[in-house]
């Protein structure tokens, strides 16, 4: 089911952007493809905040359907919140098993560095509050089992350090 989904909605090029992201934690290396077919501002919002090292040095710290990092509790501030809520404006992709969304309140269009990663199906979130905007996906089997660790680390430590996040 991960794979499928993965080879049936992962046919693009980009071009001077970056496709991917690496984020190298202690549990391991996740692999994230980047969706700007979907979420365009939403991905340049979050590979500048990669290139800018906002990412570096802080954690995951929350799991219970997702996994959730950014810059929670760190002190340091967001460089601003995105612009818009782009859930239905380019290819829809729902929050399924290995989707990357970004975090917001219960306000759509106030989403910033903070992101997740859906562990299970959750379409609940397709729709909840405007929608939680997928941007990304895992790339790999490997790096889906790294998010398993970090979940189950997480849950038993409270955080998982992300050493460093690089835009490919």
């Amino acid at each position: 089911q991960f794979r499928a989904h993965l080879q049936a909605s992962s046919l693009f090029e980009l071009g001077a952007m970056a496709s991917a992201l690496v984020m190298s934690t202690e549990c391991g290396t996740i692999n994230l493809r980047l969706r700007p077919d979907s979420a365009p501002i939403t991905c340049d919002y979050i590979v500048k905040a990669v290139r800018d090292g906002l990412y570096n040095g802080k954690t995951f710290y929350r799991s219970d359907f997702v996994i959730q990092c950014g810059l929670h509790g760190s002190g340091v501030a967001p460089p601003g919140n995105l612009s818009k809520n782009e859930t239905r404006d380019g290819v829809f992709i729902s929050n399924v098993r290995g989707t990357c969304a970004i975090a917001h309140w219960d306000v759509p269009d106030n989403g910033n560095t903070e992101f997740f990663i859906n562990l299970q199906a959750n379409p609940h979130l397709d729709e909840a509050y405007g929608g939680y905007c997928v941007f990304a996906e895992v790339a790999d089997d490997e790096s889906f089992k790294t998010v398993e660790a970090i979940a189950q680390k997480v849950k038993a430590a409270g955080s998982v350090r992300i050493a460093t996040v690089t835009a490919a």
